[in-house]
């Protein structure tokens, strides 16, 4: 359950939008969670441009001083969101979401009120969604290995790991850094978001990138470097290793199903069913009579172990090879400009 603090009535900015794309002006929205983050949450605003027209700010039932600060704050632009009980930062985004959409936002950014995102680097996210050639774009820290140093090493451990498991689970094979949550999506692309499938927790960001590829939304990573001072992060990228894989095992089986079998049937669908079945029959085969010669102490024969071998070694590259498919089968052409297009007179 939320609400508004302060007037809800009166208008979010004094002066129009001043980004343009196109040679019209675009409406921009952050939308930053927060939870116990009143160190921070005042020096965050304060920082972001005024190509910004709104800035919501959900408290998601924090116990600190965060409600007051950005309560006291003079910035027209801020709308204060709170939430009775903690949802979760999943929660959060999407209530702020919610409410820049009702605000006409054309272009929503998120960011967190922990001060590790830079504003700065804002318009960096804007420009390929801007432009037409991106729907979602999210910061990387991994381009840069002068600014990866500065990440601490379990951190950047558990990062690159669970990067490799999200890009299977999310079929997002070019995009990395899968937890950074400063991200930038396209008003039309936010609409057609089926909002009861995204997670309401630590899962929200990786949610996000598998229900994006269902839609056929294009993603880009933007080359962005994080800040770390004496924050400590709310989200452990190794907690997450232990925690996550149990959901990234069950959004990869439901990504694949629906994308392979119930939207359409490929050359990937036949190599994923034949190449399962045959690597599950020469794993099973093998298996038993490994067991049998181990109980009678009788080897197997030749053609036993050649039976399990050959259907093993083709069913791996059956599904090497639906790997490879799948990984050129990410979305090139942007969703919100295939949607304007259609929308046009």
């Amino acid at each position: 359950m939320t609400f508004l603090a302060g007037n809800p009535a009166a208008p979010s900015r004094a002066m129009p939008p001043r980004l343009e794309a196109g040679g019209e002006p675009v409406r921009v929205a952050v939308v930053i969670p927060a939870f116990g983050v009143a160190r921070y949450i005042a020096g965050v605003i304060g920082a972001i441009p005024d190509l910004v027209s709104d800035i919501i700010v959900v408290d998601d039932a924090s116990r600190d001083e965060t409600v007051r600060i950005v309560g006291g704050l003079v910035d027209p632009r801020v709308r204060l969101l709170r939430h009775a009980e903690n949802g979760g930062v999943g929660a959060a985004v999407i209530t702020g979401y919610r409410q820049a959409l009702e605000l006409g936002a054309e272009v929503v950014v998120k960011m967190d009120g922990d001060g590790q995102m830079d504003p700065a680097h804002l318009s960096s996210l804007l420009e390929p969604v801007l432009a037409g050639e991106a729907d979602y774009t999210k910061g990387s820290r991994f381009y840069d290995t002068r600014h990866l140093r500065q990440m601490p090493f379990l951190r950047r451990v558990g990062n690159l790991g669970l990067s490799f498991l999200t890009k299977a689970s999310s079929g997002y094979w070019d995009v990395f850094d899968p937890t950074n949550g400063y991200t930038a999506i396209h008003r039309q692309v936010l609409e057609m978001l089926e909002w009861d499938h995204l997670d309401r927790r630590w899962f929200f960001e990786t949610s996000m990138l598998i229900e994006l590829n269902l839609m056929r939304a294009v993603v880009r990573d933007v080359q962005i470097a994080a800040k770390y001072g004496d924050e400590s992060s709310a989200l452990s990228p190794v907690g997450a290793l232990l925690r996550f894989p149990r959901k990234l095992l069950a959004a990869f089986c439901r990504r694949i199903w629906l994308q392979y079998f119930v939207r359409e049937f490929s050359p990937v669908s036949l190599f994923l069913v034949t190449g399962v079945l045959l690597s599950a029959f020469g794993t099973l085969w093998g298996a038993a009579h490994w067991l049998e010669s181990a109980r009678t102490g009788v080897e197997a024969s030749t053609g036993t172990v050649m039976i399990a071998v050959v259907p093993l070694i083709l069913g791996v590259q059956l599904l090497l090879q639906a790997m490879s498919l799948d990984i050129q089968s990410v979305p090139k052409a942007p969703l919100s400009r295939r949607v304007r297009q259609r929308l046009a007179p």
